[in-house]
C-alpha cells in the first residue's frame, strides 16, 4: 500500500478519535448532576456570536463549558459572591418559549446568558441562597 494511502488512514482515525472524544466530553458535561444548556455572550453588542455551552453548579461557583472544545478545564468560572443578576427577558417574542434572556454582571463585566425558565429559577435560587451579607445578588 503507497505512503500517501496509509496516510489518509491515519489522518482518517486521527479525526474519528478527535470526534469522539469531543462527543463523550459534551455527553458527560450534560450528565452532571447541577449542569444545564445555557449559550453565552459579551453584553452590550447584539450582533455578537452566542458561544452554545454547558453550564455546571460547583461549591460557590458556577463553571460554563463551551461545547464544541476538547479542553478538559472549563472556560469561564464565576464566583457567587462576585455574580449578579441585573436583569432577564422572556425569549418567547421571538419563537424560543421557556426561555430566558438573562443579563449578568461579573467582577464589573457584563454578559448575557439564555437559559430556560427553570434553569434561571435554579440560578435565582442559588444566588438567593447565599451567606447572610449577600442576598443583593438578584434583581
Amino acid at each position: 500500500m503507497p505512503f500517501v494511502a496509509w496516510a489518509g488512514i491515519a489522518v482518517l482515525v486521527v479525526l474519528a478519535l478527535i470526534v469522539a472524544t469531543g462527543a463523550s466530553r459534551l455527553r458527560t458535561l450534560s450528565r452532571r448532576v447541577g449542569s444545564f444548556p445555557c449559550s453565552a455572550r459579551p453584553a452590550g453588542n447584539p450582533q455578537a456570536a452566542w458561544s452554545l455551552g454547558i453550564a455546571h453548579y460547583a461549591v460557590g461557583r458556577i463553571e460554563w463549558w463551551r461545547c464544541w472544545s476538547l479542553s478538559p478545564r472549563p472556560t469561564r468560572t464565576w464566583l457567587r459572591e462576585e455574580l449578579s443578576i441585573t436583569g432577564r427577558v422572556p425569549l418567547d417574542q421571538a419563537g424560543q418559549p421557556d426561555e430566558y434572556l438573562v443579563r449578568c454582571r461579573y467582577d464589573g463585566t457584563d454578559f448575557e446568558l439564555t437559559m430556560s425558565s427553570g434553569a434561571y429559577a435554579g440560578l435565582a435560587s442559588w444566588l438567593e441562597a447565599a451567606p447572610p451579607g449577600r442576598r443583593d445578588l438578584v434583581v
